[in-house]
Formats: C-alpha cells, structure tokens, sequence
C-alpha cells in the first residue's frame, strides 16, 4: 500500500459507523476505498461475499486461508471491521459469521455494473461548441499551483526563490493548521512535519493536505461525507472531460474554489458551471504519477525511489556539496542545511557547515531527515558505493544535532566584581523581573544578562539612592 492511501485509509479509520454508512451510498466512494484503501485478501474476500445472499461462516473462511497465511487473514479482517464494510454475526448454531455491510455491497455492485441512476461519477458535459482545455494546459496548470504552495514552504524558511507568485490565504491557513508552517517572530517558518511533507512523492503530499482540509471542514460548516465523496469522485473522473456542477450539493461547489488553489480542479472562473479535474485529481485513487514529467518538482523530491528517478547530489568527505540542478526548487530545499557557494547553469556547489545544519535543526529538520535526503537523491556514481554517503559526513550531521540540542549560544553580558551581597542580590532580582536574566551563581556573584540598557539606568539610580 502507498504512502498515500496509508494516510487516507487512518484518517476512514476513524470515522465513526454512521459516517460511514453515509459515504457507501456513493458507489465512487465505494469503488475508491475498494480499490485503493483493502489490502489484497481483504479485496479476495469481499468479492467472495459480494453476492452472497446470507453471512459467510468463520469456519468456511479459515478454510480459504493457509495456516502460515493467519496474520494477513487477522489483518484483512481488522481492515475490513474497522471500516464497517463486514459485521460479525451468530449463525443459529451458535458459530461466528460474517456479513457484509449492505450498502458497501449494493454500491459496490452498481460500480462494478454500471447499474443504478445515481450521478457518483460525475456527469460530464455536452459538448456546445466551446473549445474544450486541452491536457497539456491542464497539467501546466496544476504543476503551476501546487509548485507554488511548494515555493512558499521552501521560501517561508529564508531561502531565495525565483519565479514564485503568492499563494491564496485559504492555503496559508492549511498549510498552518497542519503544522507545516508556523509564524515565527511574525513570519511564516518550515517546521519538521514540513520538511518531511516536502521529501514525500506528490500523491502522498496532496492526500496530506487534504485530510487536513477534511479534519477542519466541520470549521466552515462543510459537510465531511461530501467532502469524501467529491474526493472519491474526482479520483474516478477523466483527465482531460469537463464536467457539469449541477449535481454537486452545497457543501461541493465550495469546495470547488479550495481545490482550483490548490491545482486539483480547474475552472475557467468563479461563476462557470463546469470544471475539470486535473491529473492531481484523477491520480488521488489510482497508483499513477501525479504530475510524471521530467521538470516537475515531483521527480525531485520523490521520497520513494524508483528506477526513473535521477540522483544529482554529490558529497565527499570534507563536506563539500555539489548538487547538478538547474531547479529553483531543488536548490532552495538544499540551502535549508546546506551554505551554498557557486551557482552554474546546470550545477550548484556548497558545503555542510555547523551552522547550515544546525540552523536546519533549528527550523525543526532532524538529522536524519537530511540525511535521508542525501542519501535518497545521492547521484548513481555515489549509488554504486556501499554506504552511499561518507559514514564521516553523516556521524558528523548526528553529532552537530546532539551539539545543539545540549548547548544553546546566547549572546550577552556577564557582570561580576559587585561591590557587595546586597548589591549582587537586588540587581538579580530587578534583572529575573524584567526578563534578561540568563544564568546566575549566587556563591561567585555571577550573572550573565541578554540586555545591559535597563541595568545600567538601575545601577546609576541605585548609586543616586545611596
């Protein structure tokens, strides 16, 4: 199972039974959890159960699986269960059963035949001799959104981006209330959760947004089911058809607006009464790559490695950093941990310094989080090695994050040499009461302060006192 459909299967997991009862009258919805949330023997035995008329014995189905099978048959059944797609039931005997729930099972049935006049899949439009958008257009369109929410990630963490344009406040506020982001000293600011959104495949960085959409829709009074649905739907529709919005309830046409942000719908403005879903939508159900092409950002930053995806980073033993990218993006991630130095048409070239990494950590980015990006993006001729990266590079990445984590520079003052206990003791206390009291060491009458202004104006009116 994909990283994505982990992420949407534990959010349906904890939906309660009557919200689910809800979303299986919708036989996309149906289709979409079928297809891409089951593990595969708990598919094998939903389409075992699927036209029976009565429960299907416990005893009948352990018969089904081998004995060293059990762990995946008790998984299944966990799956399933807690999806409210099978019930346990008592035959007249007294022997366990199971039955599957009857609206998974009609929906499922009417996806699968073609049966049934609901509108789960959409309804596309007549053609009325207006030129329909063309694909090409429409992946322009989504890779263009969605790289901006990623330039703003990246730019929100210091790191000069060019080309990016500003993202829609409905954005910002995601983005935030995920805990991607936060303001920091009255700007935006990385955090942990958002570098690792940034290293996950695009399919898996969408489905994460939008469970943080689904989780907060109740705060603008959006009804969950339709919002799983509309979802669902989308990941059922063809790239590249338009589709009509008079079949979508209330709770969907304002969504409609949301989604075109973030570069899931397209429509040609606010008012029109079609929309088309772009590849980020068609691809939410289905294993394909969202925006596959050999300059989006996705090729990049695919946490997942496969066999079409290129490594660019090169690092040696004395932290020297060579990365061969022409991408704004792919570089603004590296200057996260990285000081960068020379900049070429298709190379740039930096080193890992103490204060590059520990200025990561200190956006919330771990040690092996960078690591794991070195090593997951490593260029081939560093692949053929065994281990990837110099093991002196990644011990000292580790020891720079313990180094932070146990000390904290400070800059400030340190007074000494007070006259006597008296004096030491009140200008303690006014310095803890005003905030600028660090450290203090009552037997050698130290203290170390963040600010000397007030100090000095206290000490000069004390001495009037005396």
């Amino acid at each position: 199972m994909t990283t994505s459909s982990s992420q949407a299967l534990d959010y349906l997991e904890g939906l309660s039974g009557a919200i689910h009862k809800r979303l299986y009258q919708q036989p996309s919805a149906v289709l979409a959890v079928f297809r891409r949330m089951l593990p595969h023997l708990a598919k094998t035995i939903v389409m075992a159960m699927l036209y029976m008329t009565g429960p299907l014995p416990a005893t009948e189905l352990e018969t089904w699986i081998r004995d060293d099978s059990n762990g995946e048959k008790d998984k299944a059944i966990s799956v399933l269960e807690s999806l409210h797609i099978i019930t346990q039931a008592q035959e007249t005997k007294g022997q366990r059963a199971y039955r599957l729930a009857s609206g998974f099972q009609n929906s499922l049935r009417q996806a699968l035949t073609g049966g049934g006049n609901h509108r789960s899949f959409g309804v596309p439009c007549v053609e009325t001799g207006s030129k329909r958008v063309s694909i090409e257009r429409l992946d322009a369109f989504a890779r263009g959104q969605w790289e901006t929410i990623l330039h703003y990630m990246v730019g929100s963490a210091g790191s000069a981006l060019v080309g990016g344009s500003e993202i829609s406040p409905a954005s910002k506020t995601l983005l935030d209330l995920g805990h991607f982001i936060e303001l920091r000293g009255g700007r935006a600011s990385i955090t942990q959760a958002g570098f690792s959104f940034l290293l996950q495949e695009v399919n898996a960085q969408v489905w994460s947004l939008l469970i943080v959409y689904l989780e907060n829709a109740h705060k603008l009074k959006m009804d969950n089911v339709d919002v799983l649905s509309f979802l669902f739907m989308l990941g059922s529709l063809e790239l590249g058809q338009d589709y009509s919005t008079d079949s979508l309830t209330a709770t969907q046409l304002q969504m409609l607006d949301d989604l075109n942000d973030f570069g899931i719908v397209f429509r040609t403005s606010s008012k029109s009464t079609r929309f088309y879903p772009t590849r980020l939508a068609t691809t939410l159900t289905s294993d394909a790559a969202a925006l596959n092409n050999n300059d989006s950002f996705s090729n990049a930053l695919n946490s997942t490695s496969t066999s079409g995806s290129k490594g660019y980073i090169i690092i040696e033993t004395n932290y020297r950093l060579y990365a061969y990218t022409s991408s704004e993006l792919q570089i603004a991630v590296l200057a996260l941990f990285t000081e960068l130095e020379t900049r070429f048409p298709n190379l740039v070239s930096g080193k890992l310094t103490k204060e590059s990494v520990q200025r990561a950590i200190g956006l919330g980015i771990t040690s092996d989080q960078i690591i794991s990006y070195l090593d997951t993006y490593a260029h081939p001729q560093m692949q053929r090695k065994t281990p990837v990266l110099p093991p002196t590079v990644v011990d000292q990445i580790r020891l720079w994050q313990i180094e932070g984590d146990r000390m904290r520079a400070t800059e400030g003052f340190l007074f000494k040499d007070f006259k006597d206990w008296e004096e030491f003791r009140d200008l303690k206390e006014y310095a803890g009461h005003i905030g600028v009291l660090v450290w203090s060491n009552d037997v050698r009458r130290l203290m170390f302060l963040t600010r000397v202004e007030q100090i000095s104006q206290y000490i000069k009116n004390r001495q009037k006192r005396a």
